[in-house]
């Protein structure tokens, strides 16, 4: 062999074959960064959707209750925001009856036993934007129509239900 064929047989890569795998590297490294970013961003958004839900969930069930439990509506003191309740449950000592509320205190929703001091009944990590009762009458019936919205780091759900007095 002659030096032209040994310089020829050992060459190494050129300059644009370098570029070129430089380049088609770096489109792959960026595809799965993006992919990774997309599914932790992805992760985050489901849970921020199952926290609002959630919590919109758990306030109207126990909103519900109540209502289902209730004797009657107090009517002095209930408005689209606010809805107060006559019931049998959580009376003060030596007396039949009690009032419930229902109220924004903030951007919560409060629960309030009478004579108690309010209780949350969603996160303060949510914010309530909504929240609408409204009474519909049917036959002597009674029932209240719960309409709320609440959002957590930008995820929003808005959910509504109905519920009857049953005055046993």
């Amino acid at each position: 062999m002659n030096k032209k064929d040994i310089k020829h047989f050992c060459g190494g890569f050129t300059i644009i074959e370098f570029l070129i795998s430089v380049v088609i590297f770096s489109i792959v490294l960026v595809a799965v960064f993006s992919f990774f970013f997309w599914m932790n961003y992805s992760g985050n958004k489901i849970q921020s959707d199952n926290a609002a839900l959630e919590n919109a969930r758990k306030a109207l069930r126990i909103m519900a209750l109540e209502i289902k439990r209730a004797k009657g509506i107090y009517s002095l003191t209930t408005s689209e925001n606010q809805l107060s309740l006559q019931t049998a449950a959580y009376p003060p000592a030596g007396e039949n009856d009690s009032f419930i509320d229902f109220f924004l205190c903030g951007s919560s929703i409060c629960f309030k036993r009478e004579s108690q001091d309010s209780a949350f009944l969603t996160s303060k990590n949510v914010n309530v934007t909504n929240l609408t009762f409204s009474q519909i009458s049917t036959n002597n019936n009674i029932s209240i129509k719960i309409s709320l919205t609440l959002d957590y780091n930008n995820s929003s759900a808005a959910l509504a239900t109905t519920a009857s007095l049953r005055s046993y």
